[in-house]
């Protein structure tokens, strides 16, 4: 099993894969980013609709997902500048939290409305042409 913590994201979004290649850029993390399309999620103790659904951050180490803006503060709090540490931190408080899930939710559900959104974000993954499911 990996060491470090893992990202999941839907690689079948062009919104998804546009922020974490943004992430990616911005954050200097040493997560193993990847789409839950070619990950063992099975393996990874998530299932594919929640993979499908939010943004999983996997602590290997302890199993524990968190998922969401939950993910999306754990990947900021182990970036090396602090003040994304700080704002990983602050997504985890109260009213901050809050703010944050609710945003979150919005944005996983539009989606498919965003920049890069395509009409297979809309879709469940079972649905999709090329998904896992289906090879």
């Amino acid at each position: 099993m990996a060491e470090r913590p893992i990202l999941l994201f839907d690689g079948d979004c062009g919104f998804c894969a546009k922020a974490v290649d943004t992430a990616v850029r911005l954050l200097d993390t040493d997560a193993v980013i990847t789409p839950w399309q070619f990950a063992d999620v099975d393996a990874l103790g998530v299932t594919v609709e929640r993979a499908d659904r939010e943004v999983l951050w996997i602590e290997p180490r302890t199993a524990v997902v968190h998922g969401g803006a939950d993910a999306v503060a754990h990947l900021l709090r182990q970036c090396p500048r602090r003040s994304w540490r700080l704002t990983g931190r602050a997504m985890t408080l109260p009213p901050i939290s809050w703010t944050a899930r609710l945003v979150y939710r919005v944005v996983a559900m539009n989606r498919h409305r965003l920049p890069g959104g395509t009409v297979a974000c809309s879709l469940p993954a079972r649905l999709r042409p090329a998904t896992r499911d289906s090879v």
